[in-house]
């Protein structure tokens, strides 16, 4: 996953002309969480430049779930120098949530515009995943280990049976024999099941167990998890 998307085309002649800065407004956390039983929830971010900056934010569905869940206040909003600026998710979907549901949110800093001629400021996007959490669902600090993983031949395939959002790294390692797989995307949707195919040229062998690189719902940082593999 990307938090920074920044994309510049310049040639190296024009580059020399140039003095380059980069703005942005920074978040408090690297994941937004919502409690549909609180009917909101809310991240903080601080313009840490020295100019002010129209801080806009986008949500965004991913392809898995297109319904409409939430409502962000304010879309756009002045954010001097210095100064915080606290974006409120609202849940506008009246009936209760069976499982946790996953969004994204784009945070853009603009600029004001300069009237120097040599100097380009870069806008950075902050794009960060939104979870909405079921009213009475309990926290779990490792939902990864609900995942059942099962090889079968040259295919393997993964199945998310619990109520959680599972994120995690693309890249997927069977042992032994340390065969490589890749995940269509960074997350395992409540009920979801995927099927991976072995990177060519390797061999599955003799493989027992599936490693991961997951992350917390919180966002907090955590050691590979080895998951038990069924055939």
């Amino acid at each position: 996953m990307k938090l920074f998307q920044l994309s510049i085309v310049a040639g190296a002649a024009l580059l020399s002309a140039f003095s380059a800065s980069a703005t942005g407004m920074v978040p408090e956390t690297s994941v937004v969480i919502i409690e549909q039983s609180d009917g909101e929830g809310a991240i903080n971010l601080k313009n840490t430049d020295d100019v002010p900056m129209l801080l806009l934010t986008n949500l965004q569905n991913i392809p898995d779930d297109s319904e409409a869940l939430l409502a962000v206040t304010p879309p756009a909003a002045r954010v001097e120098p210095g100064k915080s600026q606290r974006v409120r998710f609202i849940v506008i979907t009246p009936q209760p949530l069976k499982t946790e549901r996953l969004k994204r949110v784009v945070f853009e800093g603009v600029p004001p515009q300069g009237n120097s001629r040599n100097a380009v400021r870069m806008t950075l996007r902050q794009n960060l995943p939104v979870i909405i959490r079921p009213a009475g669902l309990e926290k779990d600090l490792a939902p990864w280990k609900h995942l059942v993983w099962t090889l079968s031949g040259s295919n393997l395939t993964v199945n998310n049976p619990s109520a959680y959002v599972v994120r995690l790294g693309q890249g997927v390692r069977t042992l032994p024999g340390n065969a490589d797989w890749v995940l269509p995307n960074s997350y395992i949707l409540p009920g979801q099941t995927l099927t991976l195919l072995v990177q060519q040229g390797q061999s599955v062998g003799a493989a027992r167990q599936v490693r991961i690189s997951p992350a917390t719902t919180w966002g907090y940082s955590v050691d590979t998890y080895d998951a038990v593999l069924s055939k």
